[in-house]
């Protein structure tokens, strides 16, 4: 067997942080590398691993060779949720796995098993609602820990390439490329965790939607043809403007990306309803009569993902995230807010629906 080899050297700290298990999974389905969460999930050392069959060292109540070729073939992330998972002597335990294509290296999968015991464990710990929280809150601190030795082998880095050949410098070029990149991921996972409270005033969201669609058509969206559907008698919303503002640029980069280079047609549309109630946090029903929908034309969302684009970590892109659509349905939260999305083939509509700005503070317009 020929041994895995990374094309550039990778920070160990971040294998080693991981906080759950994770294994790296050759063509073939040996395991390659296993990180010390996995060491002592498996109950064995990384090297005594190397080389194993996974599924012989995981009994797992679901068709992973499916799982396996569907992310291998679609070269996309893929979460198997909610199945048993066993090993060894170990008792069954109830897991979300995901699997991620390692698109540097064809075939090459990373495989994180998230045991529901541990997030029910972090959930308590950290005084969280949902695992999910807990896992952003954990993803926030690990963040600050890894930026740090990140800075120092980008640095290193640097230095090195000072006395390199040519040849040798793209090495350590792809070395500082590679760190940047990873410190821009993990500064949206912080910028996730510490989006401020919102300082909410009276906002005509069409003023919000015109700085977002100016903005992206001088940038992501310039191969786009945006359309505005505007309901010019809406009155004014109670929200944070930047926020706002930020809320449409997200929704409107989200749709660009779908589309690809080939373009398409964003709609932006506002209009008013009544009929959406929601139950405040004092438990009166607020009425959230401002409607802005954001519509595209691309190929739709998956219908694996349909329903949790949302949560984060969530994306159905190479390379993505996952969290511009939890920190946009955020926001909306932040704002009293409901954000909903519809997708077929050929059309997929985020909708905002937002309360009405108190009557002695729309005279500040």
């Amino acid at each position: 067997m020929t041994a895995y080899r990374p094309p550039y050297p990778v920070p160990g700290v971040i294998w080693a942080s991981l906080p759950l298990p994770s294994l790296l999974i050759d063509p073939q389905g040996r395991i390659l590398e296993a990180n010390p969460a996995a060491e002592v999930f498996l109950n064995a050392s990384a090297r005594s691993l190397a080389g194993q069959p996974v599924l012989e060292r995981l009994a797992i109540d679901a068709p992973m060779d499916e799982a396996f070729a569907r992310a291998r073939a679609n070269n996309a992330a893929l979460n198997v949720n909610d199945v048993d998972v066993a090993s060894g002597e170990r008792a069954a335990v109830q897991c979300t796995i995901h699997l991620a294509p390692m698109h540097d290296n064809p075939g090459v999968v990373l495989l994180i098993l998230s045991p529901r015991e541990i997030a029910d464990r972090l959930g308590r710990s950290m005084g969280t609602k949902t695992a999910a929280k807990s896992a952003i809150g954990m993803a926030e601190m690990l963040a600050h820990e890894i930026k740090n030795p990140l800075a120092g082998i980008s640095g290193a880095a640097q230095l090195l390439s000072m006395g390199l050949t040519a040849e040798d410098r793209e090495l350590t070029d792809l070395i500082v490329e590679e760190t940047r990149r990873i410190v821009k991921l993990l500064e949206q996972v912080e910028q996730f965790g510490n989006v401020r409270p919102p300082d909410r005033r009276a906002v005509n969201v069409h003023d919000a939607l015109d700085r977002a669609r100016r903005s992206a058509l001088v940038g992501f969206a310039a191969q786009m043809t945006i359309v505005e559907d505007y309901d010019p008698s809406l009155p004014p919303t109670w929200a944070d403007p930047d926020q706002l503002m930020q809320v449409f640029l997200n929704l409107i980069k989200n749709a660009a990306e779908a589309a690809g280079p080939a373009g398409g047609t964003i709609r932006l549309r506002s209009f008013y309803d009544l009929s959406l109630r929601m139950r405040r946090k004092d438990g009166q029903r607020a009425a959230l009569p401002l409607n802005i929908e954001i519509i595209d034309d691309g190929p739709g969302l998956p219908p694996d993902i349909a329903g949790e684009v949302f949560e984060p970590f969530v994306s159905s892109r190479e390379n993505g995230t996952g969290l511009g659509l939890a920190l946009v349905s955020k926001i909306v939260g932040d704002h009293e807010g409901w954000i909903s999305v519809e997708s077929v083939p050929g059309r997929t509509a985020f909708r905002i629906s937002l309360p009405l700005a108190p009557k002695e503070k729309r005279k500040d317009l």
